[in-house]
């Protein structure tokens, strides 16, 4: 009972199974957690007999070779870049990792995710930032990863400095390719 009681002075909630076994998750908790419809979620159990809810990243499995992935193409063609999940940074290449590791993704990518479509700045346009703390990159290109049944992911993107005019050696086709490709392969990677 101590972990009940702790449990229940942690979020306030209480709620019944029924009898199905399911149990409905308080919307404070949903979007506090920024839990969607549809999002899986992971369940398992501790040594005290906890049970615990964590939001499943499916793109979180290949943390390790995404990091790869993306220091790669950082270190072959100075493209700074970070690969992100539905709700945060997982692997970043280029760009400080203090700064954008594990951070929660902005409003603007998430935006770009739901849409399911390629982004690309433009001169002119307002720059946006990948990450909720704003960060000292803007997004110059970015591609949602869909995993092969069509389910949004996460996200790879490309960076430029805010403070520098960084003109890039490759063209905006090439680096538009490679955004592409990287996500493309990510998602079917999942897969595997």
């Amino acid at each position: 009972m101590k972990t009940t009681e702790t449990a229940r002075r942690a979020t306030g909630i209480v709620r019944r199974c029924d009898d199905l076994g399911r149990v409905v998750l308080p919307r404070e908790i949903r979007r506090t957690m920024r839990i969607r419809e549809g999002d899986p979620l992971e369940i398992f159990t501790d040594r005290e007999g906890s049970i615990i809810f964590r939001k499943y990243s499916a793109i979180g499995e290949l943390a390790t070779f995404a990091s790869e992935y993306a220091e790669t193409l950082y270190k072959t063609c100075a493209l700074s870049v970070v690969i992100c999940d539905r709700d945060a940074v997982i692997a970043t290449a280029g760009v400080p990792r203090k700064e954008y590791a594990d951070k929660m993704l902005s409003e603007e990518l998430e935006k770009i995710m739901d849409s399911r479509a390629l982004y690309f700045w433009r001169e002119g346009t307002d720059p946006i930032t990948a990450i909720a703390d704003g960060g000292s990159h803007a997004v110059r290109c970015a591609m949602p990863i869909l995993s092969q049944s069509g389910d949004i992911v996460g996200c790879v993107c490309s960076l430029c400095d805010t403070e520098k005019s960084d003109k890039k050696a490759l063209g905006d086709d090439v680096e538009i390719k490679l955004i592409q490709t990287a996500a493309g392969f990510l998602g079917r990677q999942m897969e595997t």
